[in-house]
């Protein structure tokens, strides 16, 4: 077995991550003869409830502020107390006043799905919290509440990316953080393959992901890393503006080289094309368009017939873990906006390399979620990951799948080739109720939704990180500015096309 284990940092981490266990849970397959396509112990470990029944909940740990959680409950209809906990007495023997902070009322949606009735229809309006969509439930040694911060707080905000890693510091000193919270998943699993982090990088939550994951790279030493660091694309006044710029790229400079994979993602991205809907003031919204994506893209890593995705993400020579995330919405037959149709998709996308024949990398997205509204030079693409999903087998190739790909991967190398590879799976994007469904184009959307996803390395982040190091000379404080600097220059080294001449070191 192979599993994963996931960590969900902060509010915005935790929309995108509900999103993807809501799509976890609708892949379940109840009729013991029909054997699912993807493979559930990967991400989902089984248990016992308080009644001895059997469970199967996610392996996930919850991380968010106070306030943060909704009407989410720690202990749910699965494991509910045992055991009454009045009668309990302290040192104190004399009255006690207990005052308690007004229960935040359930959403209908939540009530429906309690009740097992017909969930009505969710709108921005009705989703005040990541909880109020959520369809899962947790084991309560994932819910972790952290009570030192406030969510929106304006008297202790959790912005600056010191006060997050000063957080994490003083709660590991304390408690042992993966000791008391990560170590009981770890200890489940026969063979952990990956942990999977989303967290915001450009606030408080990305100082506290860079402490974690200096642990996680000490404890599970050559274990894959996958980091999904989430970036705000609302428009917010230059100060802020540019305490996030500091942020990110501390968040950089310390998180992507421990990581295998390190995927920054603008939340919204400015540039979308017509066919896509969403209200860019909700997070319920741009993580769902998010989750779109990044579901798609890593669904290789849980399908039964498995797949080395890790050794893809190495690309020839394991070097550049930072990758870019593009999406694309396939033409669904009915000519329902999309940039993408599905006879292109079929030539150019789903086929073998066939022996002799090396395929381009794609290079046209219709979303970019990494490097928005992104002009520079010609761009060089040293490695790149594509999954496309809901096309059936009709419209594919099926011979001799993954045949000829050791082949065309040492071809690609000694023609100094971008690594390439390219996966096809049948299972659309399913619409549930959960999710926004008209922000993605579809007649059908019980049918789902047929998805282009890839994962690109690519010169264009060398041009990102170039800027972030001129940003970081005129902003961060003399103390680290030269640590910070030194650091992404040496990071973007790896992404650069060539031999750089040394005029083009201007901002040195």
């Amino acid at each position: 077995m192979h599993e994963i284990i996931t960590l969900q940092l902060g509010q915005r981490a935790n929309y995108l991550a509900t999103h993807f266990w809501n799509l976890q849970e609708s892949y379940f397959t109840y009729n013991e003869s029909e054997e699912p396509l993807v493979d559930h112990d990967v991400h989902f470990r089984p248990g016992l409830g308080a009644d001895g029944s059997e469970t199967f909940t996610p392996r996930t740990l919850i991380y968010d502020l106070k306030g943060s959680f909704g009407t989410l409950r720690k202990y749910n209809a699965l494991y509910e107390l045992s055991e009454e906990l009045n009668g309990i007495q302290g040192l104190w023997d004399g009255k006690e006043i207990i005052q308690q902070q007004a229960a935040i009322p359930q959403s209908a949606y939540q009530n429906s799905l309690d009740q097992g009735l017909p969930a009505p229809t969710l709108t921005t309006e009705t989703v005040r919290y990541w909880s109020d969509f959520n369809r899962v439930f947790y084991h309560p040694r994932s819910i972790v509440q952290l009570n030192d911060y406030e969510l929106n707080s304006t008297t202790m905000p959790f912005e600056d990316w010191a006060v997050g890693e000063e957080l994490f510091k003083d709660l590991d000193k304390e408690h042992d953080l993966l000791d008391r919270d990560l170590r009981p998943f770890a200890e489940e699993c026969d063979q952990i393959r990956a942990l999977q982090l989303y967290t915001s990088s450009d606030d408080a939550w990305g100082g506290f992901s860079a402490r974690y994951v200096d642990r996680l790279r000490d404890e599970f030493g050559k274990k894959s890393i996958w980091v999904w660091a989430i970036e705000s694309g609302a428009k917010v006044q230059r100060s802020k503006q540019l305490k996030q710029e500091m942020n990110r790229a501390r968040s950089v400079h310390s998180i992507s080289p421990q990581s295998s994979l390190y995927v920054p993602i603008i939340d919204p991205p400015t540039r979308l094309p017509n066919y896509v809907n969403i209200d860019p003031h909700s997070e319920w919204h741009t993580s769902a368009l998010i989750c779109s994506a990044i579901e798609s893209i890593t669904l290789p890593s849980r399908l039964r017939q498995y797949y080395d995705i890790e050794s893809s993400l190495a690309g020839d020579d394991d070097m550049r873990r930072i990758f870019e995330l593009q999406s694309s919405i396939i033409q669904d037959g009915s000519g329902k906006g999309t940039g993408v149709s599905t006879d292109r998709t079929r030539d150019e996308s789903i086929s073998v390399e066939k022996r002799g024949t090396l395929r381009k990398a794609e290079s046209q997205f219709d979303i970019d979620f990494t490097y928005d509204n992104f002009k520079g030079k010609e761009i060089h693409v040293f490695n790149q990951i594509e999954v496309t999903r809901g096309i059936s087998g009709k419209d594919r190739d099926e011979s001799n799948c993954n045949e000829d790909q050791g082949f065309a991967r040492k071809q690609r190398f000694y023609d100094s080739e971008p690594a390439l590879q390219r996966f096809n799976v049948p299972l659309p994007f399913p619409i549930l109720d959960s999710f926004p469904g008209h922000i993605l184009p579809t007649s059908h959307p019980e049918a789902g939704v047929q998805i282009l996803s890839a994962l690109t390395t690519s010169s264009r982040t060398a041009e990102r990180i170039r800027a972030m190091q001129v940003a970081a000379g005129r902003i961060i404080e003399l103390d680290e500015r030269e640590t910070i600097y030194n650091g992404l220059g040496e990071i973007r080294e790896y992404y650069e096309s060539g031999w750089m001449s040394g005029s083009d070191s201007d901002d040195e």
